[in-house]
């Protein structure tokens, strides 16, 4: 277990990418904050804090449930400062919580495009923010950004919509400044570029596209632990697609 003793906190972890990502991160040893709005389950889509962080318990792992909206200073204060006093310390952030609605330029309504732009960008901010004083007292650190791999490509199907790629591709220009800046702390800045995944999410804004190809939030999960047992000195200012986490030894 390469992650024993360290303290993980995953936004977004009620469902998707961000639940596999906690669930691998446990497993791995790390102890878990499930951070996300969802305390019960959606009539639309399955999936809360809870049954994430039970889920992790009954493999025998450690996870704290703690409702977080990330657009929201002074929830993500609090959610840090949970985390702090349960465990005594964060050594990894994963931004994963995000929201989309697809649409033409022309078509989205500006409080949709403000949505997106809060939720993937702005709480990627505030979480990181919040978790660094932490971190940099420690001099280590790893925060993992999942980012998409729509920022490589101008065509990609299905249709995503720019309000969604551009704060994707803003995530991936953060996490390169933020490598910078972070290195002389011993905190490493990656991102994580995902394809297509077959998650509720992608389930609830595609039913009718066939996802028997795409990845499984499984292989997203093992990346994020493979990145996360890393050492942060040297493994950090990364964009990784597939091909390059699987050429990770």
């Amino acid at each position: 277990m390469t992650l024993t003793d360290s303290v993980a906190i995953v936004t977004g972890g009620s469902r998707g990418i961000g639940k596999a990502i906690a669930i691998a991160l446990a497993r791995e040893g790390a102890r878990v904050v499930v951070a996300a709005r969802t305390r019960m389950d959606l009539p639309s889509i399955a999936g809360t804090i809870e049954t994430t962080a039970d889920e992790i318990r009954k493999h025998g792992g450690s996870a704290l449930a703690i409702k977080t909206d990330v657009i929201k200073e002074q929830s993500v204060a609090l959610m840090v400062e949970k985390t702090l006093q349960e465990w005594g310390r964060i050594d990894i952030l994963v931004n994963n919580a995000a929201t989309n609605f697809p649409a033409l330029f022309f078509d989205m309504p500006q409080k949709n495009w403000d949505k997106i732009l809060d939720v993937n960008l702005s709480g990627t901010v505030l979480c990181t923010k919040a978790v660094l004083p932490a971190m940099m007292a420690q001099h280590r650190g790893h925060i993992i950004n999942i980012s998409s791999v729509v920022t490589q490509h101008l065509h990609h199907d299905p249709f995503t919509g720019i309000a969604y790629d551009v704060s994707k591709a803003a995530m991936n220009r953060l996490t390169l400044g933020l490598a910078e800046e972070l290195k002389q702390y011993g905190i490493a800045v990656n991102a994580l570029l995902p394809d297509n995944t077959d998650s509720e999410g992608w389930a609830y804004l595609n039913p009718d596209i066939d996802r028997s190809g795409w990845d499984s939030t499984e292989t997203w999960g093992r990346y994020a632990a493979l990145v996360a047992a890393r050492d942060p000195a040297s493994f950090t200012g990364q964009l990784l697609l597939k091909r390059d986490l699987e050429s990770i030894p």
